[in-house]
């Protein structure tokens, strides 16, 4: 399989015992209204090898500054309806090594034109299922229309991807619709419960997807 990254998105409760995966990326949700809001004491110990990501769904700037120091983020994920302006605006506010990345919710009728004025703004596009939530729905989309993905920025991979998707994850990544994929997303599918993860199925997970 071609070699991806691993984001393991939705952490909450059993955190250290995921990070010793040795994952590339952990995603903390600081949105209130999810099941998985991070609100428990920093994560600054973890492996600096491993990225700590936040993920904000419309959020004030100044909640993000804050949080992103308060926790030491690496990566913002903005996961809501953020404009062109909000990110411009964000930018401005943000230190300049804080990386960001830009969710989108996807269906068949997803116009990627529109994805073309956020390139500036943003260093990567996160592609989830479109569905009730900003994400975390547990469903997948319909990877081929990607095929109309005609920028150049690297993506993220994400959307109710678990232990059966690998088949169809490296027929996916051995396409030409996968040039520029290079992280794999989870979260929902590895759950026992919101927020705390299956160790024993994302290991598996981890080993297949990067054999």
């Amino acid at each position: 399989m071609r070699q991806v990254e691993l984001k393991i998105c939705g952490m909450k409760n059993n955190v250290w015992q995921v990070a010793a995966l040795e994952p590339d990326y952990l995603g903390f949700i600081f949105w209130e209204s999810s099941s998985r809001f991070y609100d428990l004491p920093s994560i600054e110990e973890l492996d600096q090898n491993i990225k700590k990501v936040g993920v904000f769904v419309d959020a004030d700037h100044d909640f993000i500054y804050q949080t992103a120091m308060d926790y030491q983020l690496d990566y913002i994920q903005l996961h809501g309806n953020e404009s062109t302006d909000y990110l411009f605006e964000l930018r401005a506010k943000i230190p300049d090594n804080l990386k960001l990345i830009k969710a989108f919710a996807v269906d068949n009728d997803f116009d990627f034109d529109r994805l073309k004025t956020y390139e500036p703004l943003c260093d990567y596009f996160l592609f989830d299922t479109k569905g009730k939530l900003p994400g975390g729905n547990g469903t997948q989309f319909d990877w081929s229309i990607l095929k109309s993905y005609t920028c150049k920025h690297p993506f993220f991979l994400s959307g109710g991807i678990g232990l059966s998707s690998l088949e169809a994850l490296e027929a996916f990544l051995n396409s030409a619709q996968a040039t520029y994929c290079c992280a794999i997303d989870v979260n929902s599918k590895f759950e026992k419960e919101p927020g705390t993860k299956n160790t024993t199925q994302l290991k598996q997970f981890k080993e297949q997807l990067i054999t």
